[in-house]
């Protein structure tokens, strides 16, 4: 796909997160630390689940692949991020927007499908665990990935190829700290219909369609989870999907209440912070979440960390 179109622009300057001075240096700390915690949880989760075979099964065959997007999409979003608060002018091309926006979209998406995928995991371990072995098998894993990097990929394609055939004419100010969606329509001279239809036909597909499928999916490990007899076969039940059920919620809400309102209720502050959760809080607390709520991996990295210790 070529990087152009008629616009008369070839290059977008991006507002950031703040104009305000006074909070520019604490943001610019907070933001560093979360994404350096980012950095180093995700890979260090990557290196557990390749470097321990305990830890090769199918649901950290998926938490391995939502660390890879997470660390993926937050490079994306978040060292161009810190640029705008070192810089007076946070200035990227227009082929730099448009790869960042097509980036941005495929790794968001592929979170939800895997998200999805890792829901339908859970219910198969709780509700069908003698069948488990066979459900999951490696080319079923293998399919649920290479469906949900598909689903995204197209995704990401028709966002990216809708915003190519729009015109920009003299505004070039991004009010965002990347190139999203909204705020890049908002710069457009021409009708933005199209793509207004398109980011809410696939933004529902990819925010609907995975939720129900993940709320059904737990419907059904509900119902199973309240036929155990025991107190302890409960708790253990839950315990298994309690860290999924909080990525889930986060993930979700955030990208709900940014892209799912009608845009008279919708601002573009509120978009930011909205946003600022799920790209950098997110993938920040997906790795602790998995790491200090999961007793395989706790149980893995005092093994590993005794190991390095003699």
């Amino acid at each position: 796909m070529a990087m152009k179109n008629d616009s008369s622009v070839i290059e977008f300057i991006l507002m950031g997160l703040t104009d305000k001075p006074e909070l520019q240096p604490p943001l610019f700390f907070l933001l560093l630390l979360n994404y350096v915690v980012t950095v180093m949880g995700n890979l260090s989760l990557i290196n557990l689940i390749c470097l321990n075979s305990h830890l090769h099964t199918p649901m950290y065959f998926f938490l391995f692949n939502l660390s890879f997007i997470d660390l993926c999409y937050s490079f994306v979003i978040i060292p161009k991020m810190l640029m705008s608060f070192l810089s007076e002018r946070n200035i990227i091309s227009f082929a730099g927007c448009m790869t960042q926006l097509f980036f941005y979209c495929f790794f968001v998406s592929s979170e939800c499908y895997v998200l999805t995928s890792m829901a339908y995991d859970r219910y198969v371990a709780v509700c069908n665990t003698l069948l488990y072995n066979i459900a999951m098998s490696p080319g079923v894993c293998f399919n649920l990935l290479f469906g949900s990097y598909l689903m995204a990929f197209s995704g990401a394609m028709a966002h990216t190829g809708c915003m190519l055939r729009l015109t920009f004419c003299d505004a070039n100010t991004v009010n965002n700290y990347f190139c999203d969606v909204l705020p890049l329509l908002q710069l457009s001279c021409t009708s933005t219909y199209v793509n207004e239809l398109v980011l809410f036909i696939v933004g529902g597909i990819h925010i609907i369609l995975p939720s129900l499928t993940i709320f059904l999916s737990y419907g059904f490990i509900l119902s199973s989870i309240l036929r155990i007899n025991s107190t302890e076969g409960r708790s253990k039940a839950f315990s298994t999907c309690s860290s999924h059920i909080i990525t889930v919620s986060l993930f979700f809400g955030s990208s709900a209440f940014t892209y799912l309102r009608p845009s008279s209720a919708r601002s573009m502050s509120e978009g930011k912070i909205s946003s600022v959760f799920y790209t950098s809080v997110v993938p920040m607390m997906n790795p602790l979440i998995y790491s200090l709520r999961n007793k395989d991996v706790k149980l893995v990295l005092r093994k590993t960390l005794r190991i390095k210790r003699f």
